[in-house]
């Protein structure tokens, strides 16, 4: 890691001690991209009110 990085990532204080490092871990699961809730959660909106203007 360069002097340059290091100097502007500050560690959290909790981070220090290895206390709060739980972020870092990876999780077993189904991994699922933020764009692709996103495009969902909006085809979903735009069927409810396609069935509401038609039914």
């Amino acid at each position: 890691m360069s002097v340059r990085r290091r100097r502007r990532e500050a560690p959290m204080p909790q981070s220090a001690a290895g206390l709060l490092r739980f972020f870092e871990e990876e999780i077993k699961g189904i991994k699922i991209r933020a764009e692709l809730v996103l495009i969902l959660a909006a085809l979903m909106v735009a069927i409810v009110i396609i069935a509401n203007i038609f039914f």
